[in-house]
This record gives structure tokens, C-alpha cells and sequence, in this order.
């Protein structure tokens, strides 16, 4: 394999496509699967059951699969699953999963990743996400697709982000955060709306209308939570266009373990 640096060291019984490319000094581990089209940089080191997609950019200094920063973890045999197009800069650290959990830590599609971030165990990341360099997720954390966490975000354990939520630079969060909200500080304040994000991605002027209204229910009427929530559900009959984004508000909302950022 041609596209192996010679220095670079591979485990029998690794899985690799033979148009991947592994730079100097790398160190991929045996149970390791590395998909078409990936490139691996200089001094990465892959290990643990780790599950890499096709079109990956992964830099240098890497670190893909180890064991689980979990005291309770006694090397069992979980995962690491990063699916296509993502880029991961120089210094990620991602773990594998835990039996307490699913088992696996999952990152998605054509996510932007910067340096030094770190993805701990259970966590799953959605797709088409950005997170800016020193964004840290601990363990069993859930970020939704189109989400962006700012750089030195810290991301407490268990927090759901949802879909196109933007959240500051230096940010402590420890509460779930609803899709479509803006939120930075700490303590963490929702600031309004990820606007300019959902109009770069198409959202029309009526679904923006509906995404307000839910914002204003939730956090400017002075509303308790059971009331704002089923004054939204009323808003899908009566807009229609955006039921989807009523939906996807209305089961975050059922979803939230740790309470919503208010």
C-alpha cells in the first residue's frame, strides 16, 4: 500500500481501504477500519474498535479511540463510529463509548471540527456540525445536526444542543439547549435566535415567523414551561409550513433531562 508512509506503524488486522493515505509516524491499531478516500495525518494514532468513514480529513496529533476517560471503564470491547467529509483537525481527542451507555461514541457527516477539541465517551455529534477549537463535550453529551459550539466551550455531561443552535465563544454549558436558540455566557443566557444561520440555509420567511413565535412562548411571555410548551403545539395546525420545526422543538423538549437553558 503505496499510500502508507513507511514509518508510519499498522496493526495486523486493521481495515483499510488502499486508497487511504497515513502520513509519518502514525500508529493505527488493530481493530481499527478506515474507509476510501481518508487521510490520516503525521504522528495520528488510531486505536480501540474505531470505525472511520470515506473522505475524511483527519490532521496531525490526533487522537481517535482510546479508552474512555470513565474510572469504571475495565476494557471492554466498545466503540468509536465517525462517519464521511468530516474534517478533524490537529490535537482531537475522541473516546470510545462505555457500558453505561450505548456503547459507542458517534460523530456523523461533513462535520468541521477544529483543533483540540475533545469528544468523550457516549457522545453523539449529528451532522453537518461545527465545533471551534477547545470545545470540549464530556461524557455522554448529544449535539444535533447544524449546531456550531464556540471555541473554549465547555459542555456538561448528559446536555442535549439542538439542531441549529449557536452557542458563544467561552460558554459553560450545562443545561439543554433547544434548536434554533443563540446562547453564550457563564452562567449561560439564551440570547435569541440563530437568525443568520437558518436564513443561510434556506430557511423561508413563514418558518422563521413560526421559529420566533416558539422563541417568544419559551423565553419572553413570562410563560412556566407546560405552558409555553403547549402553546407551541397549537402553532403547527395553524402553520403548517413549519410542523416540522414545531416537531422537532416539541420532542427536544420531551427529550430534556437535564431541564432547558432559560
Amino acid at each position: 500500500m503505496s499510500n502508507i508512509h513507511p514509518t508510519a506503524i499498522v496493526a495486523e488486522g486493521a481495515l483499510i481501504d488502499p486508497s487511504v493515505t497515513v502520513g509519518p509516524y502514525a500508529v493505527i491499531g488493530p481493530h481499527a477500519v478506515i474507509g476510501p478516500g481518508t487521510t490520516v495525518g503525521a504522528h495520528c494514532v488510531i486505536e480501540g474498535r474505531t470505525t472511520i468513514g470515506a473522505d475524511n480529513r483527519i490532521f496531525q496529533f490526533a487522537s481517535l479511540g482510546a479508552a474512555p476517560q470513565d474510572k469504571k471503564y475495565a476494557g471492554e470491547d466498545t466503540r468509536l463510529v465517525i462517519g464521511d467529509r468530516n474534517t478533524i483537525r490537529e490535537f482531537c481527542t475522541f473516546n470510545l463509548g462505555t457500558t453505561q451507555d450505548r456503547g459507542v461514541t458517534t460523530i456523523g457527516d461533513d462535520n468541521w471540527i477544529m483543533a483540540y477539541v475533545h469528544i468523550a465517551h457516549d457522545c453523539v455529534v449529528g451532522n453537518q456540525t461545527i465545533l471551534a477549537n477547545n470545545a470540549t463535550l464530556a461524557g455522554h453529551v448529544q449535539v444535533a445536526d447544524q449546531a456550531i459550539i464556540g471555541g473554549l466551550t465547555g459542555v456538561h455531561q448528559f446536555v442535549k444542543v439542538g439542531a441549529h443552535v449557536m452557542a458563544g465563544f467561552a460558554s459553560h454549558i450545562s443545561q439543554d439547549v433547544p434548536p434554533f436558540m443563540m446562547v453564550d455566557g457563564n452562567p449561560l443566557a439564551v440570547r435569541g435566535l440563530n437568525l443568520e444561520g437558518l436564513r443561510r440555509r434556506g430557511f423561508s420567511a413563514e418558518r422563521i415567523a413560526v421559529i420566533k413565535q416558539m422563541h417568544r412562548l419559551l423565553y419572553r411571555q413570562g410563560l412556566t414551561l407546560e405552558a409555553a410548551r403547549a402553546a407551541i403545539t397549537d402553532l403547527s395546525a395553524a402553520h403548517p409550513e413549519a410542523a416540522s420545526d414545531v416537531a422537532m422543538v416539541l420532542g427536544f423538549l420531551d427529550q430534556s433531562t437535564r431541564g432547558i437553558a432559560r
